[in-house]
């Protein structure tokens, strides 16, 4: 029997170059963060991870990159939802500003919030009346993670929205179901895995995000010092292998994050009959 054929020929050396690539762009740099962590020794890492600075920082990165998801998470559906079932004047040039954080420098969006937020601005104003702070508070970096984490969620749902059949939603209403009932049991359930994936992907870009931060934060310590401002601190300083030992800490984390996702994918395929 003859082997099929492949449109790329020759699987050695196409995997020989997948992994030659792959070691070069990604293996070997992220070791050699890893061999930098530990440069200076256990101890070395041990004491800058126990910092009540770092600690407070990673807090912060986090718990805000987790709030920012739940906020992508809900908001997200939502919009997902409405450019793929409605049709309305404008719905091509919404579906592509779904896609600006993407497009926008980090730098860019960063001042073009401060300039919205700040106390002195168009919707800071509006918040200081009622004793809100957002710039240069915890509340102005989950904006900043909203915004750049908020096109994985609407991209991730999309096309599980688009393949979602409404024959289930029609025969759920012929048997008298209402418009609640359709919702939390028919069509939420089958959107949760690709929700929880798209959440998970926003969650990672928001914890690594820098440029879009270090504007609004107001960057004080033990406040609103995320932790990619302090690996950058840690370089100016000179102490490489504490810098590092954080980056590694957020390495683990996105590593983690990614491993989450994939899982998610594979369950929202299994969910939903997609390959």
């Amino acid at each position: 029997m003859s082997r099929p054929r492949h449109i790329l020929p020759g699987f050695r050396l196409s995997l020989g170059f997948t992994i030659t690539y792959l070691s070069l762009i990604v293996l070997f740099p992220l070791s050699m963060l890893v061999w930098k962590a530990t440069s200076g020794g256990w101890e070395h890492m041990l004491a800058t991870l126990t910092q009540a600075r770092v600690i407070s920082s990673l807090k912060l990165s986090f718990g805000t990159a987790f709030a920012a998801a739940l906020v992508n998470g809900l908001f997200g559906l939502i919009t997902a939802w409405a450019l793929e079932r409605y049709a309305f004047p404008g719905r091509r040039l919404l579906d592509a500003m779904v896609d600006l954080p993407f497009a926008l420098p980090t730098a860019v969006a960063g001042i073009a919030l401060v300039t919205l937020y700040a106390p002195n601005g168009w919707i800071g104003a509006w918040l200081a009346q009622h004793d809100i702070k957002a710039a240069y508070a915890p509340l102005g970096i989950t904006i900043a993670l909203t915004f750049v984490g908020f096109p994985f969620v609407v991209r991730t749902l999309q096309p599980v929205i688009a393949d979602l059949s409404m024959d289930v939603e029609e025969a759920a209403a012929c048997l008298g179901a209402n418009r609640w009932q359709t919702l939390t049991r028919i069509v939420f359930p089958a959107l949760l895995p690709s929700t929880l994936a798209g959440m998970t992907l926003a969650f990672g870009r928001a914890v690594g995000e820098y440029g879009s931060v270090v504007f609004i934060s107001g960057n004080l310590p033990f406040k609103t010092e995320i932790a990619p401002l302090l690996i950058t601190m840690r370089l100016e300083e000179y102490d490489y292998s504490g810098a590092a030992t954080i980056g590694v800490v957020m390495l683990a984390a996105s590593f983690t994050i990614l491993v989450l996702s994939n899982l998610l994918a594979q369950w929202s395929r299994k969910r939903t009959g997609m390959r």
